[in-house]
Parts: structure tokens; sequence; C-alpha cells
């Protein structure tokens, strides 16, 4: 017996052609255990000549999960950093099923659909919560804008013959002077993504930290950092410094120089639904297709003392 009648947002990737198809099966298994779909109207705009599925219309704003207990996503990381921007306002955790390339936040595949299915249709899902970040511009001491990531946020040049000139902060004290293409900052979660690129490390989703990342700086020392999730990163912009702030690869700000940039832990993490207990180095390994050939096992780790 199904439970009552609850809702779920399904936030795709529209362009493709597989990902409707699969998305129009989703809403049908779905609405036959009582279920009621909702979709944002810029999902359904690009929908074509496949048929549009049976699902209410709401806004596409981060209020389209309000009253929905899950957001399910079909599509690689980037339509799962879509799904957590509708779910800001409402909380709800976020369900992904990777049909991209990586797909570090999905939760499943596509060939474990079904599975999703029945697990949304009985409320079979743990929440993880991940840290997010909180971010300010200040122009003169006044915050002229704000946002929020899951994975990171860059601050680069807009010029491309030139570099920016940064100083870093940690806790209100000054901490070194870059001449960079830019930095970023980053959640545990982050860490496989644009940070791991620019030579950043791999954290734990488990450890609460922030990561700083400076990318191609001309300086003594520029290493990644990690530090405090109760600590405030900085950047402070010198004159002529103007750059481009863009969160999640999605939320673009033009940061002139002159400008600061805080970064802080974000009161309110994102909520990620997870079907299965899967340690993350199991993950890792399967995600990066890390080589562990040769590996004998051994007794599980025992604590100390």
């Amino acid at each position: 017996m199904t439970p009552p009648t609850h809702r779920v947002l399904l936030v795709i990737n529209a362009r493709k052609h597989e990902v409707r198809m699969l998305a129009g099966e989703v809403t049908d298994a779905l609405r036959s255990e009582g279920i009621v779909v909702v979709m944002a109207e810029d999902d359904l705009e690009q929908w074509g000549d496949d048929g549009l599925p049976a699902t209410e219309v709401v806004p596409a704003d981060e209020h389209s999960s309000d009253g929905c207990e899950v957001v399910v996503v079909l599509g690689g990381d980037g339509t799962i950093l879509r799904g957590a921007e509708r779910a800001r306002a409402s909380g709800a955790p976020v369900i992904g099923v990777n049909l991209g390339h990586v797909g570090f936040l999905a939760e499943a595949d596509s060939e474990d659909v079904a599975a999703v299915v029945d697990a949304v249709a009985f409320r079979k899902w743990r929440v993880e919560e991940r840290l997010a970040l909180d971010i300010r511009v200040l122009q003169g001491g006044v915050v002229i804008e704000s946002t929020w990531a899951l994975n990171e946020i860059s601050v680069e040049k807009i010029a491309r013959q030139r570099m920016i000139d940064v100083v870093v902060e940690v806790d209100g004290r000054p901490l070194s002077r870059w001449g960079c293409d830019g930095v970023v900052a980053a959640t545990p979660t982050g860490s496989t993504a644009y940070a791991f690129s620019a030579g950043g490390p791999v954290v734990w989703p488990e450890v609460s930290a922030l990561l700083v990342v400076p990318l191609s700086a001309h300086a003594l020392f520029s290493r990644p950092l990690v530090v405090s999730p109760r600590s405030v990163v900085a950047f402070e912009l010198q004159a002529g410094s103007d750059a481009v702030l863009c969160a999640d690869g999605r939320r673009t700000v033009e940061v002139a120089g002159g400008a600061r940039i805080e970064v802080r832990t974000s009161p309110q993490p994102v909520r990620l639904a997870r079907l299965i207990e899967a340690p993350f180095t199991d993950r890792l390994v399967a995600k990066f297709a890390l080589p562990v050939d040769g590996w004998r096992g051994g007794s599980r780790p025992k604590d100390f003392g």
C-alpha cells in the first residue's frame, strides 16, 4: 500500500531527447504510485514534439520545490546543481540520477531508475547534509551582491591579457597577495570539481572545512589552503583588477577592482537524499576509474586505545 499522496519536483536536462523520454517514463511510474509530479516551466519549454508529461507546472526559481517532499534530478552534475537551486527555499532533499559523465553528486545511474521510483514512492531515503557557502560582495563597506554555492565560487580575471591582483584574508588577518588568473573557494563537496582541476586536495564530504585554491598564481606562497568551517575568507581585489565571480558555474556577478568578496559557511546546508550506504572512497574509485589492482584487503580499521 502506497503512503499518502505526496509531491515530487522533477528536474531534467531537457535538451536531450533520451532524457525527455526517460523523464516521461519516470513521471508515469511516479503517478502510478499516486504521486503528484511537478516540473518547472523552463524544462517543459524545451520539451519539443516528444509529448508533454502529465505534470503540474511551477515557475522556474528557488521556490519551484515548495510543497514537495523531494527533488528528483535526471542529468549530470550541472543539472543536479540546478536541482539544488530549485530546492534552496524549501530545503527538500535532492536525489540525482546520473545521465552525464562523472556524476559525483548523483546517487544512482540510469539503470537504477526503478529503484529510485520505489525509494521515492515509499520514502526510503536517508538525508545527508552538505556544507554550502554564503558569499557577499562589498563595495565601500556596503553589500552589493550576495549568493550561495554548493560546490564553489571562482573569482577570475575578465581581461585575458592581464592577471588580477588579490589580497587573501582569513579571519580578519591578511595572509598573502597573489597576482593570479583567479581564485577558487570550495566546499568538500566541490573539492572534486573546479578546485580539483586547479590542484586542490580531495576532501571527504563528512569533513567540515573551506578550501581556497589559487589559479596560476605568481607568488612565493600560493598553495591550496584548508581552513576551519568557522573561518571567514575574504578576497580583496586591488584597483584595476576587474573580475567575474561565478557560483557553481551557474550564477555570475561582475566585480570591479576595489571590491571585497567574503566567503563563509552558509547556515543552510544542501540536503542530498541517499538511497544506499556507500563509502566515499568507493565513489571516488568508481567515478575516477582509479586503479586498485593488487589490493589484498584487510581487516576493517579498529579504534586505537
